[in-house]
This record gives structure tokens, C-alpha cells and sequence, in this order.
């Protein structure tokens, strides 16, 4: 199940989260985190929780049960339901709208599944089972954030701009991903930005991707 991992665009996409577990679980917080610009909640619970989502400008909070009409224009939709039957009216609700959707504990009900997630800024490491052991996934994304410690976060800022720099000298596609293979060492990224030298890093990437380039540049 859930075999093909996509990262989705939530801005300007409506997201829905229904029901207080759903709530209580951080599936709004989820959405925000991913990008998600438009929530509508729908759930009589938790209060407190309701309270300080609804001070977010991205979100809509009603505190109601579900209707139908509240998937109406919606991208995707997380669901939690206490019955059976709730469940599948929520799913048949959005699936005749062409929502994606996700029912909590009720694969059936799931077009797809929420991986657990470590993010350091633009780096996103998604762990998933497949639905088989929620608990391995969480256990693995635990281990995962000690080893990508929140400096990555600087490292892909920086990586990320050395790409854009040098993208005009490196026009052909196999050349570039062959450079980069050679520049960049990963061990050596991590050294050098943690012990606060992002410059020393930018430098000898560029000199690596482009050195030569420049050099003929200014012949």
C-alpha cells in the first residue's frame, strides 16, 4: 500500500482536517508545516487547540460536525471519525469531489498516507511502511533527527545557492550532475557549517563546480 512517495504543492490548494482526533493528532500543524496556506477545520475538539489555530490566518476553524459540502473545491482532506459509518460518508463525500483523501486508521478509506517526517528548513525526510508499522516509522524518524541535526537546515540553504550561481556555467545536465558528484562531500559540508564556516564551504564548492570555467572566463 502507499508505494509511491510524491511531495504535493499545498499553497493556494484548499486542505481540510475533520474531527477532533485528527485535530488532537496535529494533522492542521501538519499541513501548515508542509506549506498549506488554506485549512478549513472541521471539529467540536480540542478547545484549546481550536483556540490557537484560530489565531492563525491560514486557518478556518468551524466547531460542527461534518457536511458533505465542507470538501466543496478542497485538494486533500485528513479525516477522523468515531464509526464506521462515519468514515465512509466522509470518504464517499470527497471521493465524488475528487479529494484526496485520508481517513485515520482506516486504509480503506485512504488514497494516501502521511509519512513521518523530519524537517531541517528545505530538507524533508519522509519514513514510511506502507501503513504496516506506524510505530517502526516513528521510532526510525526519531533516530533520523539526531542524526540531521537542525544545521542541515543551513547546509541545504547554502547548497541551494551555490546551485543557483553556478547554474549558468553549467548548462549541460550529465556534466552538471557529474560535478556535483565530485564537489560534494557530505561529511565535509556538516564539518565546515557547524563550526560556523558556511563561507570556507561556498568557496570550495564553487571552486570545484566552476573553477576552471572562471579561470578561462577571466583569461
Amino acid at each position: 500500500m502507499f508505494g509511491y512517495p510524491v511531495s504535493l504543492e499545498l499553497a493556494n490548494h484548499c486542505g481540510v482536517v475533520v474531527g477532533t482526533d485528527a485535530v488532537a493528532l496535529g494533522k492542521v500543524e501538519g499541513l501548515l508545516a508542509g506549506g498549506a496556506t488554506d485549512v478549513l477545520v472541521v471539529a467540536e475538539g480540542p478547545t484549546r487547540r481550536l483556540d490557537r489555530l484560530r489565531q492563525d490566518p491560514r486557518v478556518r476553524v468551524e466547531r460542527r460536525p461534518f457536511r458533505p459540502e465542507d470538501l466543496d473545491g478542497a485538494f486533500l482532506c485528513v479525516a477522523s471519525a468515531t464509526t464506521r459509518e462515519e468514515r465512509d460518508a466522509i470518504a464517499r463525500a470527497g471521493r465524488t469531489r475528487g479529494v484526496l483523501m485520508n481517513v485515520i486508521d482506516d486504509v480503506a478509506n485512504c488514497d494516501w498516507a502521511a509519512p513521518a517526517v523530519v524537517r531541517r528548513g528545505d530538507l524533508v525526510i519522509a519514513i514510511a511502511t506502507g501503513g504496516a508499522s506506524p510505530a517502526l516509522a516513528r521510532r526510525l524518524r526519531e533516530e533520523l533527527e539526531q542524526r540531521f541535526g537542525h544545521h542541515w537546515a543551513e547546509i541545504v540553504e547554502l547548497v541551494g545557492r551555490v546551485r543557483e550561481e553556478t547554474l549558468p556555467l553549467l548548462s549541460d545536465l550529465e556534466e552538471r550532475a557529474q560535478r556535483w558528484r565530485l564537489a560534494l562531500d557530505l561529511d565535509e559540508a556538516e564539518a565546515l557549517v557547524r563550526t560556523g564556516r558556511r563561507e570556507d564551504l561556498h568557496d570550495r564548492l564553487v571552486g570545484r563546480l566552476v573553477g576552471d570555467r572562471l579561470e578561462e572566463e577571466s583569461a
